[in-house]
């Protein structure tokens, strides 16, 4: 999993759901990505997946050719919709609705938009997919199947939970970094998957 690189946006200001363009032209940062993924033996074809916002597919489609594959683009990918909270700076947004949503960060969504709850259902949906297509590619042949997936520090910290098994609370404070990788190993001989490295 990676995230996204930082965004043209001042500091503090709400853009979940929203398409923002990244701060710097893309190069620099596909051309790091590409040369971390190989150290880490992705393979020559590895799946991409991406959210569909632009933050994510101006990287995924160049890192995508360059290891010779496509990107699927999946809205359930896309970060959290924090609805009327959209665009406007964190300290503009009245401390009750902050309260409010802090009390209950998984079910609340006062702002209107999703709450994580609701992000993590879309999300699971993706994982229930993807860990289908993996069972089935295992079962065809011996080489191990990687998966490259541009999308956000929600969506990370929900598929971590997911994954994992662990709560939702637990995960949601997990630092991530702009342009962060995590690795994630699907075991079957333990039934589930295992945190390589966090927020590398």
């Amino acid at each position: 999993m990676i995230r996204h690189p930082a965004v043209a946006l001042p500091a503090g200001i709400c853009y979940g759901h929203s398409d923002v363009p990244l701060a710097l032209p893309p190069q620099a940062e596909i051309t790091r990505l590409a040369t971390r993924l190989e150290s880490l033996c992705v393979g020559r074809t590895p799946q991409f997946h991406a959210s569909p916002l632009s933050r994510c597919t101006e990287i995924a489609g160049p890192l995508a050719v360059y290891f010779g594959a496509q990107v699927r683009i999946d809205p359930r990918l896309r970060e959290i919709n924090f609805g009327r909270w959209e665009m406007q700076a964190w300290d503009a947004i009245p401390r009750s609705e902050i309260e409010y949503w802090a009390a209950d960060v998984e079910h609340a969504c006062r702002h209107g938009g999703e709450s994580v709850a609701v992000l993590s259902e879309r999300v699971q949906s993706w994982l229930a997919e993807l860990e289908f297509e993996l069972e089935v590619a295992c079962r065809a042949q011996t080489a191990a199947q990687s998966v490259v997936v541009l999308t956000h520090a929600g969506v990370m910290r929900v598929l971590a939970a997911l994954t994992l098994r662990l709560p939702l609370a637990v995960c949601l404070d997990w630092q991530l970094e702009l342009g962060a990788i995590c690795q994630m190993r699907l075991r079957r001989e333990v039934d589930g998957w295992v945190l390589v490295s966090w927020n590398g």
